[in-house]
């Protein structure tokens, strides 16, 4: 049974996994414009702008302590993605940024013995909450 200590212990670890995800993804050229926009029916963890900021990326980052049951991209089911859309649309609205390319990834964090394992999946699903087999 998990306890209140598990629970702090995975937020930290989830926080530590965005933190990742954020520092990744400017590496490979991309620029984090705000993070955690939430709204009552979801949240997106980082929205970020990609090449001259014509491509809008809505970023999943999920996280496990190792991949014994599965990798942590395996845990973005359609309740979830539905969730991560619904926020997303929010913030383009508020943002005047309906009219830009859109796109949803998912950053997977794998935190194991070692470094932790970090994976990039672009175009993870699309606005209609379903995975995208592009």
């Amino acid at each position: 049974m998990a306890g209140p200590g598990d629970d702090a212990a995975r937020k930290a670890r989830g926080r530590a996994a965005e933190r990742l995800a954020a520092e990744y993804l400017e590496e490979r050229g991309l620029r984090v414009v705000d993070r955690n926009h939430a709204i009552p029916r979801g949240e997106v963890d980082l929205v970020c702008e990609e090449g001259d900021g014509d491509v809008l990326c809505f970023v999943e980052v999920r996280s496990r302590s190792s991949e014994a049951q599965g990798g942590p991209e395996e845990t973005v089911d359609r309740r979830k993605r539905r969730r991560v859309v619904a926020a997303a649309v929010d913030w383009a609205m508020r943002h005047d940024a309906a009219e830009r390319t859109i796109r949803f990834d998912v950053v997977a964090v794998t935190f194991g013995d070692g470094a932790p394992r970090i994976e990039h999946f672009p175009a993870a699903f699309d606005a209609d909450a379903e995975p995208w087999h592009g």
